[in-house]
């Protein structure tokens, strides 16, 4: 198949599921054209490797003076800011170019900030007079809104709740309306499929049925390669990892929980524990959770290590003796508990974590909500190299078995060859 994939932000490794769903397609035989937006001229780096796999690219730079004003714009209408965030009207024009130039068998269109140029897709394919329809999929991720109502009511910052605030009311009804626009909605889990009908029964309660069988579940996956198994009791005694990106606001709450309320009882039981957090663009309330924490006694380690970019995530994971996902809110499935599963390290994570996950707290890692019980189950897993091996292998089988991105892939193929909306 020839696929269309746009995508409003450059995919990388970070961006870990446009990025390998476009890879493996491409590994699979098909040909795919990226229409994109860098930032920054690592991120025009990033393109050039995706270049090199065989994927053709098409992108335009986006200064964040034109994200800014887009969002402003936005603040005067009923559209989400998230939608508009991202708008590029000479990336939209070549995508139209691209989509009269050649024939494509499908349009995939990446997240709520994408969603414009989705909408742009359909209303050119439908005055273009061009001789095939392709379908047009967008791949939502996660509800954003759902992701915002918990915000609300659980984000640390207050940035985080005043802008979820603004947001909220405009995201909901805006992503029940995409849904109708586009012959498939895909999201991470069964949860954001499930906000996606609530919202449709709310708005467009007349139509939900059929609109309902337009949102198909196609969770991530692993690279099973670079997260590759390691053997928990080759590592050392006492280091944490939670990992992510640390400017995203449900990470950033997750960090201060973690540091500030569950890390004293750890370190009141075993004072040598180490705690990093690895990830990208930490803000300035993560990066001084490694400032204002004395050294560990007899070490004289840092408690706290705040990282931020790292060349490869996978080392830190493979190095770490526990994995942690510590999130109050969240949507989609976590990436940073799928990645730390594969490599075997054992996880600790809260319900919110895990609900897009069939894991059973004992079996593949341990889940706690709340301080106490989260760190009870650290220091149990601290006490414990038996159980951290036995969590580790069966991680790592369950990772194999469930989300390979061969798997999703296959699901997303079946996806592409939905018929056009006539």
């Amino acid at each position: 198949m020839n696929i269309l994939f746009v995508v409003p932000y450059a995919p990388n490794p970070v961006r870990v599921r446009p990025y390998e769903f476009i890879r493996t397609l491409a590994r699979r035989g098909h040909q795919v054209t990226v229409a994109t937006l860098w930032t920054s001229e690592q991120e025009r780096s990033d393109l050039e490797q995706l270049k090199a796999t065989g994927v053709a690219v098409i992108a335009e730079p986006m200064r964040t003076l034109h994200s800014l004003l887009n969002s402003a714009k936005a603040l005067l209408g009923s559209t989400p800011l998230q939608a508009s965030y991202s708008w590029n009207p000479r990336l939209m024009t070549r995508i139209r170019e691209t989509l009269r130039r050649i024939y494509v068998d499908a349009v995939h269109v990446e997240h709520l900030r994408g969603s414009r140029y989705a909408v742009g897709v359909r209303r050119f394919l439908e005055n273009a007079g061009l001789p095939a329809q392709p379908p047009v999929i967008w791949d939502s991720v996660d509800s954003i809104s759902y992701l915002f109502e918990q915000a609300v009511q659980t984000s640390r910052t207050l940035r985080s709740r005043l802008i979820t605030g603004v947001e909220l009311e405009r995201t909901r009804r805006h992503e029940a309306w995409l849904v109708g626009q586009f012959e498939r909605t895909l999201v991470t889990s069964a949860l954001d499929r499930a906000a996606f009908i609530g919202l449709l029964n709310e708005y467009f309660p007349e139509a939900l049925p059929a609109l309902a069988e337009r949102i198909e579940v196609i969770p991530n996956g692993v690279d099973l390669e670079r997260f590759a198994f390691r053997e928990p009791l080759q590592r050392p005694p006492a280091t944490i990892i939670f990992s992510g990106k640390m400017s995203y606001h449900a990470n950033v709450t997750a960090a201060l929980h973690l540091v500030n309320d569950v890390m004293p009882l750890v370190w009141a039981q075993r004072p040598d524990v180490q705690v990093w957090i690895v990830g990208r663009d930490p803000t300035a309330e993560v990066r001084r959770l490694a400032e204002s924490h004395p050294p560990l006694p007899e070490s004289g380690r840092p408690r706290v290590v705040v990282t931020g970019a790292v060349p490869d995530m996978a080392e830190y994971i493979q190095a770490a003796t526990i994995a942690v996902a510590p999130l109050l809110y969240g949507a989609g499935i976590q990436n940073k508990a799928l990645e730390a599963l594969a490599c075997g390290t054992p996880v600790v994570a809260t319900h919110q974590a895990t609900a897009a996950l069939n894991v059973v707290s004992g079996r593949e890692l341990l889940i706690a909500d709340g301080a106490e019980a989260f760190a009870q189950a650290l220091l149990t897993l601290l006490a414990d190299p038996d159980l951290r091996a036995r969590l580790g292998a069966a991680g790592r089988r369950f990772v194999e078995e469930h989300h390979s991105w061969d798997a999703a892939v296959a699901r997303l193929e079946a996806v592409y060859r939905t018929p056009p909306l006539r």
